[in-house]
């Protein structure tokens, strides 16, 4: 089976009051559209995704620089929107399934969207649902003060998203009631046979407003974890000298089995440590012919795509370049630029501080160059 994923961010996000809307607001860096997007890029059976996005926001979904994205203009409701990428879809060959999500609801599993995949095999529509816990009252008359008390919840619950069905079904059903506004895409269904409504996950709920956004913030932050890096290099003659990636014009090199660049070693260290993923040593040994004179540009990303295979992305860097000669001041800005493009992490994310050892030890005496970093990640699945 192959599936579409479509992401609905097309929406005013009224309720949520900000000046950004909810599809692009961050946490560790990462907007929810993004979020949403990587965790789907995971998963083999998503050929495809689609994101539906308000005319408005034009300018902010360009500034993410999404790849391999199919863009699809919404509507003036879900519904419409929903609709849209529908349109697009049966046009085009290749995806029988469609997977129609929320891009609000960013905090579900790779557990659950492999499990919705999985029961279409069997079933027509998959749909995550939760149970209602609390107590339920209804009001008989808005203009008066009268409630059915005692409500029975047995048989009420909450749907959730994703929500899986046959490409060709749920056009159709979109075509037919365009009329009839629904809150989801099950709803268009009368018939739920061979309809399969399986657990959803408390976790993935919609973010409706900013205290929402906030109990979000505060699940990640509970997957934030810390590593230390640390690296030093003597300085010698006849070697090239990298900080941060970038060659720096000097009469005097780092000596290393790779390229000795003191910065993006411990930067990698502190990644790999923050994931628990033991050091650099470890993963690129000095032993090794293979890494003998490498850049550690390409180490670095090789450890990026690694890390995120596992779920993980950098929240933040804090570097200590510790050195008397050169003076990091003039280099502060590009060393910036060029660990952010390496990260895949804004700039705003990064910060780097020049510090000497008032000429004391080895350092002082300008044969050796060294570096220390935090960096802090966060797990998103």
């Amino acid at each position: 089976m192959s599936f579409c994923l479509i992401i609905l961010a097309a929406g005013n996000s009224h309720r949520f009051r900000s000046n950004i809307g909810k599809p692009y607001q961050k946490i560790a860096g990462k907007s929810l559209v993004e979020i949403n997007i990587d965790k789907a890029r995971k998963i083999k059976a998503i050929k495809r995704i689609v994101l539906v996005y308000n005319k408005k926001d034009s300018k902010r979904v360009k500034s993410l620089k999404l790849r391999n994205i199919k863009m699809v203009l919404g509507g003036k409701n879900r519904q419409q929107s929903a609709f849209n990428a529908l349109k697009y879809l049966i046009k085009n060959k290749g995806v029988t399934k469609v997977l129609i999500h929320d891009v609000a609801r960013p905090n579900f599993s790779l557990k659950l969207l492999n499990n919705i995949i999985s029961k279409m095999k069997s079933f027509k529509a998959v749909i995550p649902k939760i149970y209602i816990n609390d107590a339920i009252k209804q009001k008989i008359d808005s203009s008066l003060n009268e409630y059915i008390l005692g409500k029975k919840r047995d048989n009420l619950f909450l749907t959730q998203t994703p929500q899986a069905f046959n490409l060709k079904e749920i056009y159709y059903l979109h075509k037919t009631n365009s009329a009839k506004y629904r809150d989801d895409d099950i709803s268009l269904y009368m018939d739920l046979n061979n309809i399969k409504f399986i657990e959803g996950e408390k976790n993935n709920f919609k973010i409706t407003d900013q205290s929402d956004f906030q109990n979000l913030k505060n699940i990640y932050k509970s997957k934030q974890s810390v590593g230390i890096g640390f690296d030093v290099h003597r300085l010698v003659p006849k070697r090239k000298l990298y900080l941060a990636g970038l060659k720096i014009k000097s009469p005097l090199g780092t000596l290393g089995h790779s390229d000795g660049d003191p910065v993006l070693h411990s930067i990698t260290d502190a990644i790999l440590g923050a994931c628990k993923m033991g050091d650099i040593g470890q993963m690129f040994s000095d032993k090794s012919k293979k890494f003998k004179n490498i850049r550690s540009t390409i180490l670095l990303q090789e450890v990026m795509e690694k890390i995120k295979a596992k779920g993980y992305f950098v929240n933040n860097i804090d570097i200590n370049i510790i050195t008397q000669t050169p003076k990091i001041k003039k280099y502060k800005n590009k060393m910036i630029e060029s660990i952010s493009k390496l990260c895949g992490i804004s700039k705003n994310q990064i910060n780097i501080k020049g510090k000497t050892t008032e000429k004391l030890g080895i350092i002082g005496k300008e044969k050796a160059i060294a570096c220390e970093v935090i960096a802090s990640v966060v797990k998103y699945d």
